[in-house]
């Protein structure tokens, strides 16, 4: 099934950093308190009694924001003690230095609160938008095994430019991958519309071509019709694949996208060029070249991985681009979510975990 890996990337650091944050306000107490109890009286610790709840307000609960503040007038209070006359003014002033920075705390919790639920909504719209947009497929559809995997460039991020469907039609199993120029609404708007029409055409259009004019004319009409409204991204590299059913062979038509890879059951990897360059889909305007769609086998066992240049084009410190087709050849995988699942990491370990694009992976296997 299909995974949204991103929004899980850096779950280990936040760990991290979230048990470092619950200690720090303790370690800014006692560093007060040591400071008051080893130095003459007059001398202060009150900057870091008054960071210890400004520290917890952004990332914890009123009641810990709170408790923090009482917590360093408490060390104040306890340090004093040990003077036979050792609260006046200037221990009085400290206390109610930290008393006002701690209402200052708790105010700016409600804030951060207030600010994190509608962050939380408009993050739930926004996966919920893009599982309309971009559902997940199954994972068994016309005989096939399938797997989708969207990587997001940037970590709780959903909405991308890229795409990815399939579908079960009279002709074959049909697939397309897809990348949208662009970021935000606009690319969001532009994959409905490719996905949309490619759901239709491919169950209607009896050749990969056709389809991929159904595409062509839906990108062109939506575009004329949003012009002067708002940015619409109309250009997409795209690749359409079709499995016949009860056929060992894959059709593939490319439109100036990367080229998909076949892997063999006995670890041989095959790239599917296309005879011809053409544009992508959007770009029918500045010419015009027949579509030809390129045949190649697919045993049994075989997998077809289809995927967004997120993949081909993801760099490591020296700029060296990750090549699927040398990193999977003489590799077996039991199956098609465990070859997303290692493209994943490897992409992941290559670019240190810093990805710069968006990545869209689709794989189908044959029993």
């Amino acid at each position: 099934m299909g995974q949204r890996g991103g929004r899980h990337r850096h779950g280990a650091d936040t760990i991290g950093t979230r048990a470092f944050l619950r200690v720090l306000p303790l370690l800014l107490i006692a560093g007060g308190a040591v400071y008051e109890y080893c130095t003459p009286s007059g001398f202060a610790g009150s900057p870091l009694f008054s960071a210890a709840p400004l520290v917890v307000a952004p990332f914890f609960s009123l009641g810990s924001t709170i408790t923090a503040g009482a917590l360093s007038i408490a060390a104040i209070v306890a340090v004093h003690l040990r003077y036979e006359n050792g609260f006046n003014a200037g221990v009085y002033t400290e206390m109610a230095t930290v008393a006002t920075v701690c209402v200052l705390a708790a105010f700016i919790n409600r804030i951060k609160r207030r600010s994190d639920e509608q962050l939380a909504s408009a993050r739930q719209i926004a996966e919920a938008a893009q599982l309309a947009v971009l559902p997940e497929p199954a994972g068994r559809i016309g005989g096939l095994a399938v797997a989708a995997r969207y990587e997001a460039a940037q970590a709780d991020a959903f909405i991308g430019g890229d795409l990815y469907a399939v579908q079960d039609t009279p002709h074959g199993v049909r697939f397309v991958v897809g990348d949208v120029r662009g970021k935000g609404m606009g690319a969001v708007a532009a994959v409905a519309v490719v996905i949309g029409a490619f759901r239709e055409a491919a169950e209607q259009e009896g050749s990969l071509e056709a389809v991929a004019q159904r595409l062509e004319r839906a990108l062109a009409r939506e575009g004329s019709r949003r012009r002067g409204i708002d940015d619409f991204e109309g250009f997409t590299t795209a690749v359409l694949a079709e499995i016949p059913h009860g056929g060992h062979l894959v059709r593939v038509l490319n439109r100036g996208h990367p080229e998909p890879v076949v892997l063999h059951g006995d670890g041989t990897v095959q790239m599917i060029r296309s005879v011809e360059a053409a544009l992508p889909l959007g770009l029918g305007e500045l010419g015009s070249w027949p579509d030809r769609a390129t045949e190649a086998p697919f045993p049994s066992a075989a997998t077809l991985l289809l995927y967004t240049d997120g993949l081909s084009e993801a760099r490591d410190a020296e700029g060296v681009f990750y090549d699927p087709a040398a990193r999977l050849a003489g590799r077996v995988f039991p199956g098609p979510e465990e070859l997303l699942a290692t493209l994943a990491e490897e992409v992941r370990l290559h670019t240190g975990g810093g990805a710069s694009d968006d990545m869209a992976l689709l794989a189908v296997r044959r029993s």
